[in-house]
């Protein structure tokens, strides 16, 4: 294998990965970044022969690199988009029809799911349909390369890094490089899992001792509910529902004032968590059954005259998949119109 000198030389500095500056990737090749990789993921037991396979020809991909480069920052403007306009592209027929259409197929798959994990089935479908469009849509990037790509650039080194390392432990329980293939920015298979959290929380949902995230539905729909389940999701609560506000409710005066640590713009325009009680004291009447004792926080994202929800600690759940409102709503809703 090229560059065992390199290694010899660099010794334990080698398995902790290089310590270069984020802007200085040019001060040490490609090659020789991957072989660093190729250490720590030695160290980590990863076989010899994954990595062989995993890395033969192993270049950079510059179309990873303007696509990282290319992502916001986090925004300065205090405005957001409508949410009314991402609901109707994303919750529109077509995703409904194959939400249903699924939920009917895979149904003795979800009921064992919603027995063993506790989460609804709608939920799970709706993320499958948002991530992937029920499987059809998974990404075509070699991971090895765009993971690989991503650490030796170095914006976000030590997470790529470390995703590399976790990709190769995938590798190893037996999947080809051609199965282990996705998005640029390292997310999977049916759920997009990225490598660390299939290794984490991918599940074997119909027993034949694999968690077979990219070709197994079965395994996908399972892994998504067992990340559900360790992220707290609460059984027999809905995510939320919708709400009547009275005219001139100012529900800016009942904005959390805690500020989140992570996703703050996300938490910033929800209110303070009342149980569904006192927000009926205060004029809110939620459109669908909840219990009075259930603790929600009220959201109304387009402003005055707009609709409105009442959220639940799960829809924080659907934020721990990917935080965002629009994407949290989104499955949120779709969620329910697969369940008509």
């Amino acid at each position: 294998m090229k560059f065992k000198p390199l290694l010899a030389a660099a010794g334990a500095f080698a398995l902790a990965l290089p310590a270069v500056p984020a802007t200085a990737q040019q001060d040490l090749s490609f090659d020789a970044y991957v072989q660093l990789l190729i250490a720590k993921a030695r160290a980590e037991g990863v076989s010899e022969a994954t990595l062989a396979r995993m890395t033969a020809g192993l270049e950079p991909n510059d179309r990873v690199i303007r696509l990282d480069r290319a992502q916001p920052g986090s925004p300065t403007s205090s405005g957001y988009p409508a949410l009314a306009p991402y609901i109707a592209r994303h919750v529109d027929a077509a995703r409904i029809r194959g939400g249903r259409s699924a939920r009917a197929e895979w149904s003795g798959t979800l009921r064992a799911i919603e027995r063993d994990y506790g989460v609804p089935g709608e939920i799970v479908v709706a993320i499958w349909g948002h991530e992937t469009a029920y499987g059809a849509v998974k990404g075509g990037f070699d991971l090895s390369q765009a993971l690989a790509t991503l650490a030796w650039e170095g914006r976000r080194r030590d997470l790529f890094a470390s995703e590399w390392v976790a990709l190769m432990k995938v590798a190893d329980k037996g999947y080809s490089r051609g199965e282990l293939q996705g998005s640029w920015a390292g997310a999977f298979g049916n759920p997009q899992f990225l490598p660390s959290v299939y290794l984490r929380l991918a599940a074997d949902g119909n027993g034949d001792g694999r968690a077979d995230i990219m070709n197994d539905s079965a395994d996908a729909l399972a892994s998504i509910a067992n990340y559900f389940r360790d992220a707290g999701w609460r059984e027999g609560q809905p995510w939320g529902v919708s709400a009547y506000v009275p005219s001139g409710f100012d529900v800016a005066a009942y904005r959390t004032p805690i500020a989140a640590p992570v996703c703050s713009r996300v938490h910033e325009r929800h209110s303070v968590y009342k149980p569904v009680s006192e927000w009926r004291a205060l004029g809110i009447q939620p459109q669908r059954a909840i219990g009075d004792d259930v603790l929600v926080t009220l959201f109304q994202p387009d402003g005055p005259g707009t609709p409105a929800w009442l959220l639940t600690s799960n829809y924080r759940v659907i934020l721990e998949y990917n935080c965002s409102n629009y994407y949290a709503m989104s499955v949120g809703l779709l969620a329910d119109e697969i369940a008509e």
